[in-house]
């Protein structure tokens, strides 16, 4: 599993922390306010007080070596960036971090941000869910609990059809839809269409560029085989 640092404990980051951590993952809990590094120390991996703008201090805890950083610093947009730059030029693969406007989005994306949160949209819930299993191509929350999601037809579902996977028996989800990916051949010329299926049967078989919609508990969603 990958490694991840969460810098910032606000609400959010606290959450997101906490999720990661129970789901079994290995997370560096970062702030400034040794507080909150206090509370939440027997929750993660590690839990350190320190200036993330300091990048002595971010190599001395190991922080340029994980595999995922989020920047939850809501309080001073400066030091978010100046954070997310650094975590860049370190050599850190993806860092996400937060933006509460869309001009401060720009911004952080054009210092290196990979990704973006809002957390006064998104919930902690909702990424912890988008950085254990990123194989995950869209999510839509259908209640407490239960998602619509697009994922990647597993390698190991190829060739098979619906009837013999048998899903809903196996994984406890629904398979509601599927977009496949048609190549269509015409002189020298080569067009990609989409289509969707949107009421697969027993006898459909799974193709490799499928992409499966599926519908189910998250905790089911989760375990599904990403490969």
């Amino acid at each position: 599993m990958e490694t991840y640092a969460v810098i910032g404990l606000g609400r959010f980051g606290m959450r997101l922390a906490t999720l990661l951590s129970e789901a079994g993952a290995e997370v560096i809990a970062v702030d400034r306010n040794r507080e909150l590094v206090e509370d939440i120390r027997d929750a993660v991996s590690l839990a350190v007080c320190l200036d993330s703008t300091e990048e002595h201090a971010i190599r001395a805890q190991g922080i340029d070596k994980v595999d995922v950083a989020v920047v939850g610093i809501g309080a001073d947009f400066e030091d978010a960036a100046l954070t997310t730059a650094i975590l860049k030029q370190m050599g850190v693969r993806r860092v996400i971090s937060r933006a509460a406007s869309e001009i401060r989005a720009q911004i952080l994306k054009r210092i290196g941000a990979d990704d973006i949160v809002n957390p006064e949209k998104e919930s902690a819930e909702r990424w912890c869910g988008r950085l254990l299993s990123p194989e995950i191509m869209a999510r839509i929350e259908l209640a407490e609990g239960y998602s619509l999601v697009q994922v990647a037809a597993p390698e190991s579902f190829h060739g098979k059809t619906l009837e013999e996977l048998a899903v809903r028996k196996k994984y406890r989800v629904n398979i509601v839809a599927i977009r496949r990916t048609v190549v269509a051949e015409a002189g020298q010329s080569t067009a990609v269409r989409h289509r969707v299926i949107s009421v697969p049967m027993a006898d459909t078989v799974i193709e490799p560029t499928d992409v499966l919609v599926l519908i189910g508990a998250d905790e089911a969603i989760e375990a599904f085989p990403a490969r």
